[in-house]
């Protein structure tokens, strides 16, 4: 996908691509921390596949925001993706694809609410699309690890999915002004 140009667009749309742009170096940094702990090949594959989707979306993003939009928060981003990712990776397979659902639902979340505004304000269609895809390919890996879960999260898992959650939650309203 060819990235759109960033040209005088709202701030409230910069302010969303930088949570994005965040948002995306903390993936990719979520799955370089499973693959510096996880030995099991499938994880291990599932891992590389998903973080080079991830390095994509980097990507489009880094095209399209100058590095004087980006936030200045992501040296803070990148560690915490890296413990995201390796944290469960030493709990196992079921704590890793816990934390991958419920950091793309959170995603597909967030990347719903701006395509809304969008739509709503009949804008940017570019743009749109980018998240659009990213979006998509968000979905995929959260059902992807919803598959690959071997059985439902207890109650350790859902407080850990909870904590995610929130923690991703709080890194966008940061990401978005800082």
């Amino acid at each position: 996908m060819r990235p759109p140009a960033a040209a005088d667009l709202p701030a409230w749309l910069v302010g969303e691509l930088r949570s994005d742009h965040a948002g995306e170096t903390g993936a990719v940094m979520i799955y370089r921390g499973i693959l510096a702990f996880s030995r099991d090949p499938a994880l291990r594959d599932f891992a590389q596949r998903h973080g080079a989707t991830e390095q994509g979306h980097l990507d489009l993003l880094e095209a399209v925001l100058p590095p004087g939009q980006r936030s200045r928060l992501l040296p803070i981003w990148r560690v915490a993706g890296w413990l995201t990712g390796a944290l469960p990776a030493l709990a196992g397979n079921r704590a890793v694809y816990a934390t991958i659902d419920a950091v793309e639902t959170f995603v597909d979340h967030h990347y719903q609410a701006q395509i809304d505004r969008l739509d709503a304000e009949r804008s940017h269609p570019e743009f749109r699309a980018m998240l659009a895809h990213c979006q998509a390919e968000e979905v995929h890996h959260r059902d992807e690890a919803r598959d690959a879960a071997d059985a439902p999260a207890g109650p350790l898992l859902r407080g850990w999915a909870w904590l995610v959650g929130t923690g991703s939650a709080a890194a966008v309203h940061a990401a978005r002004r800082i």
